[in-house]
């Protein structure tokens, strides 16, 4: 029986974590090996077997809840803490027990934004931070499947510039990251590795749904409005900080990033789109993005590289001195035959003047231009945006809101 909590989250009011209870063969190292070994683990990760009706207790500052685990073996624990969490530190330890005759304990980690905290990332994985090649669903497949943490692939300097957001100008601010991902929560161990040996900043990677994989039935199903309100519930929880939202040109990142910037103006400082895709439908798609991002004021970079968000996050003070720099360097240390592409800007004097030069088709002629295999950078944003804080972009959080419900959905 295995009691599996994965990264939680919240406020010192309020705390979320999801976990699974299940049942899994386990692995012999002696006999196993190479593609084989592999395959038979996919199969152990496929072949888990939910333990539904299974009671949890949770413990956390003074606070003690029960839960139950659902038909495929999650569990939801929303709880508001008796006492006050340390403010001394970013993550904090959930103690939990699996009830039974044997029981099975276990200990969940919560983050906590500290006071020093300026801005939220979220983060989308696939084909941002790793490639997985979603368009090609096979090799997507294989990819979230088979392969294993070593062998998965990371854009060349994006570990530098996450670690750099993460720090903030600072250097010591910690601030959240939030990574979503298309990939069933089976592989979650997988990604932990991959972010340990990348030394990617760790944080609470949020499934976009329990996809209920089957090998008859091995695609996931759609989740864009699963998405979207996960980071809605983000942006209430978190409703003092500005965001920054980075995500990928191939498939719904940009229609969804479109629809939270219309929803909640003022509330994203900045998005970064990896430019992956020269399709047509997806530039039309990117083009009404930076209309939405620079008529609230925003900035939008759609970028070839990593240095490309670096330069424009130092530009601004989302990170500190230096930070391309490092950026750089990880990236010709990844791919030392990785050309830079030139970087081109749309900018006009008002948010308004600038998305009238988007619709007017300039954005799309920066990209349809240059060569195939070497797609530009561009910047969007008004030569005069909304004035931020370089330090950190505001001082005061007022007291977090209650969206337990919200959450508990997810």
């Amino acid at each position: 029986m295995v009691l599996a909590p994965y990264r939680g989250y919240g406020s010192r009011s309020e705390v979320f974590l999801i976990g699974r209870v299940f049942r899994q063969s386990q692995a012999d190292p002696a006999r196993e090996h190479g593609l084989r070994s592999e395959l038979r683990d996919v199969g152990r990760r496929l072949s888990r077997h939910s333990v539904a009706g299974a009671t949890v207790t949770a413990h956390f500052y003074g606070t003690t809840v029960k839960v139950v685990t659902d038909p495929d073996g999650y569990f939801r624990v929303h709880l508001r803490p008796e006492a006050a969490p340390s403010p001394d530190l970013t993550w904090h330890a959930m103690d939990l027990v699996l009830e039974g005759p044997t029981p099975v304990e276990a200990q969940g980690q919560i983050y906590i934004p500290p006071s020093a905290a300026r801005f939220v990332v979220i983060s989308d994985i696939d084909d941002t931070i790793m490639l997985t090649g979603v368009a090609n669903k096979l090799g997507m497949l294989w990819r979230l499947f088979v392969a294993d943490a070593q062998s998965r692939v990371a854009f060349p300097g994006v570990a530098a510039l996450y670690r750099a957001l993460h720090a903030g100008h600072s250097g010591n601010e910690s601030n959240p990251m939030l990574y979503v991902s298309r990939a069933p929560w089976g592989i979650y161990e997988v990604l932990e590795e991959f972010f340990r040996l990348h030394g990617i900043p760790v944080g609470p990677v949020l499934f976009l749904r329990e996809w209920g994989v089957s090998w008859k039935s091995p695609l996931p199903r759609k989740a864009v409005d699963h998405k979207q309100e996960l980071i809605r519930n983000m942006l209430e929880l978190y409703k003092d900080l500005p965001f920054v939202l980075i995500g990928d040109s191939g498939q719904h990142d940009p229609e969804v990033y479109r629809q939270l910037v219309n929803e909640h103006p003022g509330r994203v400082r900045a998005v970064y789109i990896r430019n992956v895709s020269r399709d047509r439908h997806r530039i039309a798609q990117i083009e009404e993005l930076a209309a939405a991002v620079v008529t609230a004021g925003s900035s939008l970079v759609l970028a070839a590289d990593s240095v490309a968000m670096a330069e424009h996050a130092e530009g601004v003070g989302l990170v500190a001195p230096g930070t391309v720099g490092a950026v750089a360097d990880e990236r010709v240390a990844q791919d030392e035959l990785a050309a830079r592409t030139e970087t081109r800007e749309v900018k006009r004097g008002t948010p308004e003047q600038t998305a009238a030069a988007v619709e007017g088709g300039h954005l799309q002629d920066m990209l349809a231009s240059g060569p195939e295999d070497a797609p530009p950078s561009v910047v969007v944003e008004p030569k005069e945006p909304r004035a931020a804080d370089p330090q950190g972009l505001g001082d005061e959080k007022p007291e977090l809101q209650d969206i337990g419900a919200r959450h508990e959905r997810q």
